[in-house]
C-alpha cells in the first residue's frame, strides 16, 4: 500500500503541475492579446452628427477629427458630417485622426460661366456667386491671350454647384514657335556659327575630338570594338545637339564638336 500511496502521491503532483503549466500558458497568451489589442477602437459612427457632436464623440474615445474638404449636400444639413474614412466600425487606435467631408448644406449656387474672362476676373465672379477658386492649372493655347481662362471644372451650367470650389485651365499665350533642326554636319565651325546667330539661336560648348589613337597599346582588347573615331577635315563639325531633323525652339543652345 505504501507504495501505491507513493505512486498516487507523484501522479496528483505532475497532474497539479499540467494544470499550473495550462494556467500559466493561458495566462501569458491572454496578456499578449491584451497587449496587442490594447488602444484598439471601432471607428464611431459620425455621419449625419453635427461637427460639434462628432468631435465630442470621436474626443470621448481619443480620436481626433481632420476635416478635409467642403461639399454641398441635399442630404445633411449645414456644418454636419457627411462623409468619413475610416468607415464606421473599422479598427481605430487613440489619436488616430478620422477624415470627415462637411456639408455646406442645400446648394444654392449656379456655376457661372467664367471662360474668356481673366483668372482675377473669374475669381471676383466665383466669390461673388458664393463659391472659391480651386486649383489653377496653366498651359500654352493658340489663340488666348495670356492669363485668359481655357476651360473649367466644373462647367457652367444652371444647375446648383455640388462643390464650392471651381477648377481653371488658363493660357500661358501663343505656344513658343518650333522649327526642325538643320543638319550643320561636316560644315566648319564659322559658317555655321553664323548661320545658327542670324537666325536667332545661340551657340554654346564648341569642343575639339580627340584625335584617334593609332598605336597598338590603344587597341581594344580582343572580341571588343572600339567607337569610330571622328571623321572629317580638321576644323569641320562631326557632331552637333540638337540633332538634326530634331524639334527646336526660340532659346536653343547649340553645341558642336570638331574634327582635330
Amino acid at each position: 500500500m505504501g507504495f501505491i500511496s507513493r505512486v498516487k502521491s507523484i501522479f496528483r503532483l505532475f497532474l497539479l503541475f499540467g494544470v499550473l503549466a495550462t494556467v500559466a500558458l493561458v495566462s501569458a497568451i491572454t496578456t499578449i492579446r491584451v497587449t496587442i489589442h490594447s488602444g484598439e477602437e471601432k471607428a464611431p459612427s459620425l455621419v449625419g452628427l453635427s461637427m460639434e457632436d462628432a468631435q465630442r464623440r470621436a474626443g470621448s474615445m481619443g480620436l481626433s477629427l481632420k476635416v478635409e474638404d467642403h461639399l454641398f449636400s441635399n442630404k445633411y444639413p449645414e456644418n454636419y458630417v457627411a462623409s468619413q474614412a475610416p468607415q464606421p466600425g473599422d479598427s481605430t487606435k487613440a489619436g488616430q485622426e478620422i477624415h470627415v467631408l462637411v456639408s455646406l448644406g442645400t446648394p444654392r449656387v449656379p456655376v457661372p460661366d467664367l471662360v474668356g474672362d481673366s483668372v482675377r476676373a473669374a475669381q471676383v465672379i466665383a466669390v461673388q456667386g458664393g463659391l472659391t477658386l480651386g486649383d489653377v492649372a496653366a498651359v500654352h493655347w493658340s489663340g488666348v491671350t495670356a492669363d485668359g481662362v481655357v476651360a473649367q471644372e466644373p462647367p457652367p451650367t444652371a444647375q446648383p454647384a455640388r462643390s464650392p470650389a471651381v477648377n481653371l485651365l488658363v493660357s500661358l499665350g501663343q505656344p513658343p514657335p518650333a522649327f526642325v533642326c538643320p543638319d550643320f554636319m561636316g560644315m566648319s565651325v564659322a559658317r555655321a556659327s553664323n548661320q545658327v546667330t542670324a537666325a536667332g539661336f545661340t551657340v554654346g560648348d564648341v569642343k575639339v575630338a580627340a584625335p584617334p589613337q593609332s598605336n597598338a597599346a590603344a587597341a581594344p582588347p580582343a572580341g571588343t570594338t572600339s567607337p569610330p573615331a571622328p571623321a572629317g577635315p580638321s576644323g569641320t563639325i562631326v557632331s552637333q545637339s540638337p540633332a538634326p531633323g530634331s524639334k527646336i525652339s526660340t532659346g536653343t543652345v547649340f553645341s558642336f564638336v570638331v574634327a582635330p
